[in-house]
């Protein structure tokens, strides 16, 4: 059986975003979708998200090109005090991680608070993600998992894909694909330390994330290509739908266009359509965090 979970990003990023999550909730195939507690409108998106009861809401957690819910200062390995940011870029952010030059309970603190924040307003926070998939490093992981645990949440993104995510002619056809590609392979090397972290401590998590490699590059014959390679399990489909309009084009972001494209593919009839016509049932997060005898299983990949 194949089950996928569409989740939508960065909700509470802009106006624009917030109101195409919710048609794309509404009007398409999202399920679920992940909440920025630091987004700049995190009040609106509070108030849609109360008329959209059977979307399942999480944590989109900033670790990384934002302003944190705690006061920079507080975070000294974190964010840049003078600027009362995060410190920028993912490379860096990396090397940083990899060499473990992060305070895990700096991260921890952070990741209370901004679930807290969203918690306080009246969400039920289903599952937790992390901006630019930060917490695939393990030194970030472990804390973010014992932030989650204490406010009561259990389930993760995983990640990582699947080993091959599109066939080989589908990636021959988009050069521009092959550096996004090879990008995740290398980062699957962390795979096996996130699977154990996750059932050590009880979490559950789908078997992996589709849709990584196509992000800002989605159109509907990608969308058909991943539709049709979905593997037997639970996965999710990672999408960033949102209206270009004058707030996304001041925002710090790399998906502009590419929003609104994905909004339409996302609402067609024809892609749920597609989905049914394979086989593959739409679950939400709310669904993993409390399966049913005959739900998924929600083990990690």
């Amino acid at each position: 059986m194949r089950r996928l979970i569409v989740n939508a990003d960065d909700l509470g990023f802009t106006s624009g975003v917030n109101r195409a999550i919710v048609e794309a909730h509404t009007r398409g195939v999202v399920t679920s979708s992940t909440l920025m507690a630091n987004g700049p409108a995190f009040a609106e998106a509070v108030q849609l998200a109360r008329t959209a009861p059977k979307l399942s809401v999480g944590c989109h957690l900033v670790l990384i090109d934002g302003e944190p819910v705690l006061g920079a200062s507080q975070l000294p390995t974190l964010a840049d005090a003078s600027r009362g940011r995060f410190r920028d870029g993912l490379t860096a952010f990396a090397l940083r991680a990899i060499s473990r030059r992060f305070d895990p309970m700096e991260i921890e603190a952070e990741a209370t608070a901004q679930i807290r924040k969203i918690q306080t307003a009246g969400i039920t926070v289903t599952h937790i993600d992390t901006h630019k998939h930060t917490h695939l490093f393990p030194a970030v992981l472990r804390p973010v998992l014992r932030a989650a645990a204490a406010c009561g949440v259990r389930a993760v993104r995983n990640p990582f894909g699947p080993r091959r995510p599109l066939r080989s002619g589908q990636l021959l056809a988009r050069p521009g694909l092959w550096k996004r590609h090879a990008e995740v392979r290398i980062l699957n090397y962390f795979t096996r330390s996130f699977c154990e972290s996750v059932e050590r401590e009880g979490f559950v998590t789908p078997d992996g994330t589709l849709g990584i490699e196509v992000t800002g590059a989605l159109d509907e014959t990608l969308f058909r290509a991943i539709a049709g390679a979905v593997p037997e399990g639970t996965w999710e489909f990672v999408c960033h739908p949102g209206y270009n309009d004058a707030d996304l084009q001041s925002a710090r972001t790399r998906l502009r266009e590419s929003r609104e494209l994905e909004l339409r593919i996302l609402t067609l009839p024809a892609a749920r359509q597609l989905l049914s016509q394979q086989g593959i049932a739409l679950i939400s997060y709310q669904d993993l965090a409390s399966p049913s005898p005959t739900g998924p299983s929600g083990s990690p990949g």
